[in-house]
């Protein structure tokens, strides 16, 4: 076999980095699970090919589950299902099912993924947006609106992190009596967060959790019994998979054993108060460069800055053609995946916790030497 080349420094928004350890133990289970205490013949298969029925399977199942309540924080009034389809497919399952009669859905817009997510609840019935960032090209986030503005409502939705914007809630916010749904895609487990304020969060695995196809619900165990308006299908129903511990159908469980492999991984490593204190020291690195910059423009406001995905222009009468030799010259130089989002342009540092300080020091010396060569 010829020399293994260097890993460059990934920095994609999802599917996104992985813990080296977690590739490891991922691939020895692939091979064959060879689980400790376990003599059943399940055992001495991969992960690949077991039955999500048998106890081997089961074991990982549960150890998924309460990592999830024990490292993300997720409360025990919470039911966690590890369901599929992503976030967009939570987009409609949310109003499907915590929509009530005479009862609007009330969202708050950050973006293009909060956007979709109205969109979606428009389509089954009445939805109010009732704060937005639209106006100043989502480079914040809104103040949190009077609570008038949602009383009564159904939920309140919001999306905690913003990936293509670069902006985040610092806080989740206070709904008060109204259910708070978030979506936590691509800030789940990054830092400590008041969960037991939010009524039901989903997360497409994919950023901080794992690989794409698994997408994780918690929800209010009394919310599974509200009853939903109209007929909704019982595969769509948070009720069906609570029943049913997430096997009503075949789950990912190649993708849930790598969820409980990540979760392993940050428990390691402190936990989400460790990577908080991890992630805000690669950030603020990132952002101290580029508010000192003249060539570079951080589009994200003081204030509402992701920790999670740093986004940024190149400023010039020439900026297009910049944009394309930094990224060029930064591929050549081992960092992939810095191409912003099509919608914004300019360029994107993806920073979740599996990404090392080493590698934003590696894109902090490329960038200054970048911008004196200019």
């Amino acid at each position: 076999m010829g020399r293994m080349k260097q890993r460059p420094f990934n920095f994609s928004a999802g599917p996104a980095i992985l813990p080296p350890e977690v590739f490891e133990r991922t691939a020895e289970a692939v091979r064959s699970l060879d689980v400790p205490g376990d003599d059943s013949l399940e055992s001495r298969l991969s992960i690949l090919e077991i039955s999500h029925r048998s106890k081997t399977y089961d074991a990982i199942h549960q150890e998924a589950k309460a990592l999830c309540h024990e490292v993300i924080g997720i409360p025990a009034e919470h039911e966690v299902l590890f369901l599929q389809g992503g976030a967009s497919l939570q987009f409609a399952m949310v109003p499907m099912n915590l929509r009530q009669a005479d009862r609007p859905a009330a969202y708050i817009d950050t973006g293009a993924w909060s956007k979709k997510a109205a969109k979606e609840s428009k389509a089954l019935g009445p939805t109010e947006v009732v704060a937005s960032a639209a106006d100043t090209g989502y480079d914040r986030i809104p103040a949190m609106p009077a609570a008038r503005s949602y009383a009564g409502a159904s939920y309140l939705h919001v999306t905690s992190n913003n990936t293509i914007f670069g902006t985040e809630w610092s806080e989740l916010p206070d709904a008060g009596d109204t259910p708070l749904v978030v979506d936590l895609s691509s800030d789940i487990g990054a830092r400590p967060m008041v969960l037991e304020r939010v009524a039901l969060g989903y997360a497409g695995a994919q950023k901080n959790l794992g690989p794409s196809g698994v997408t994780l619900v918690f929800i209010r165990k009394d919310l599974l019994a509200r009853e939903p308006v109209g007929h909704v299908p019982t595969m769509l129903r948070y009720s069906t998979h609570a029943e049913n511990d997430s096997l009503y159908n075949t789950p990912n469980t190649f993708g849930i054993m790598v969820l409980r492999n990540v979760l392993a991984w940050v428990k390691a490593q402190g936990g989400a108060t460790a990577m908080g204190e991890r992630n805000q020291r690669k950030a603020d690195a990132l952002y101290a460069l580029l508010d000192e910059s003249s060539l570079y423009r951080p589009h994200a406001q003081p204030g509402s800055r992701s920790t999670m995905n740093v986004t940024w222009t190149l400023q010039g009468d020439d900026a297009e053609a910049q944009t394309k030799r930094f990224l060029s010259e930064a591929t050549r130089a081992g960092l992939s995946g810095l191409k912003g989002h099509r919608s914004v342009g300019g360029c994107r540092a993806s920073i979740y916790n599996a990404f090392p300080e080493e590698g934003v020091k590696v894109l902090c010396e490329f960038m200054r030497e970048f911008e004196r060569k200019a």
